[in-house]
């Protein structure tokens, strides 16, 4: 699957295939067609966390250069983290020398201004650490915005600018990695959509890393993410499967919120905030998700081992050969794949 190396503009510019879970068959056509297959009652399930500048470039204690990429939040000034080597974004992850190790009461600078100590070191990786700033609240935001920049790989193209991973409706900076199933949805679709009877409803997922190119750590990958479901979502899902409704889910990390949560509570929806270490297979059976919107990966990428929870292997692949030979591009701002059964009519 050929990468998309930057941005789209407009964002809705992209193709989207439909597939059927249950006959196994598959439709190309684009973004802002996604109303046509979504019927009145449905709802559209957004993950609206917004992306951090999670990117920090570090030096150690030594004068060794290194970056360290946030994965989420602990408590205020305790983060988190994942620990690279020397260079940037621009030499792919696997390529990249290991890092220097830290242990407990290192300090990382980052410039002038930020500093943090690691106050853990993850027994299941060297790379995985836990990490104090040296300052909280409001300033430490501030520093955060001002020192770090968007987590990115080397398929891209060019520098990305903070704004260009944002989708439409992002809201609280809680997502290390943009929510990238929901980055072509313009507000040209979500009125679309809106007109036509499809509900919107909302949960915030922080979005962790996807990848570090270190094969052990990646192996953890992905990691216990927190999530806030609130109550109004909780009611507009209860209501629409009442209804006859379906709920669709806009990427694996409203998949992750909601059946996590689920899981949590043998089986039902609970409002309010929670961890959620959740790994779909294609064992998985939903319990809250009807359909799923979401990018095209390689079937090497741990989301497409999700995805079979929502169709067969068999199709899964005929389609996303399909969509290779035909030039759908991959990754964060490539195109999309609705996977949405048909469900009973209202």
């Amino acid at each position: 699957m050929i990468p998309a190396r930057e941005p789209r503009t407009p964002r809705d510019a992209a193709r989207l295939l439909v597939l059927d879970p249950e006959g196994g068959a598959f439709e190309d056509t684009l973004m802002p067609e996604l109303p046509r297959f979504l019927r009145p009652g449905d709802l559209l399930v957004v993950n609206d966390a917004a992306t951090l500048p999670a990117s920090l470039r570090a030096r150690t204690a030594s004068g060794v250069e290194a970056e360290i990429r946030l994965l989420g939040q602990i408590e205020d000034s305790t983060w988190k983290a994942a620990l690279f080597g020397p260079g940037d974004w621009r030499t792919p992850t696997e390529l990249r020398d290991p890092p220097e190790r830290v242990t407990p009461g290192s300090v990382l600078s980052v410039g002038e201004s930020l500093a943090m100590e690691v106050v853990e070191v993850s027994p299941d990786s060297p790379r995985l650490i836990t990490v104090r700033f040296d300052r909280s609240g409001e300033d430490l935001w501030t520093a955060l915005y001002a020192c770090g920049k968007p987590i990115q790989y080397s398929y891209l193209s060019k520098d990305l600018a903070l704004w260009s991973v944002q989708t439409v409706y992002a809201a609280r900076p809680w997502a290390v990695e943009m929510p990238s199933a929901g980055e072509a949805l313009s507000w040209r679709i979500l009125l679309a959509l809106r007109r036509k009877g499809v509900r919107l409803a909302y949960l915030t997922h922080a979005a962790g890393l996807s990848a570090t190119g270190d094969e052990d750590l990646d192996a953890l990958l992905p990691l216990a993410e927190r999530f806030e479901i609130p109550g109004s979502t909780v009611e507009a899902i209860e209501a629409t499967h009442v209804f006859g409704g379906r709920v669709v889910a806009v990427g694996t990390t409203v998949v992750r919120a909601l059946e996590g949560c689920a899981a949590q509570h043998s089986g039902k929806l609970i409002e309010g905030a929670g961890m959620t270490g959740l790994v779909i297979t294609k064992n998985f059976s939903p319990r809250v998700v009807d359909g799923l919107l979401t990018g095209i990966h390689e079937p090497s990428q741990s989301h497409f081992r999700l995805l079979r929870a929502f169709t067969d292997e068999t199709s899964l692949r005929r389609a996303w050969r399909h969509a290779a030979e035909i030039g759908y591009l991959g990754h964060e701002f490539g195109d999309a794949c609705l996977i949405l059964r048909e469900g009973p009519e209202k």
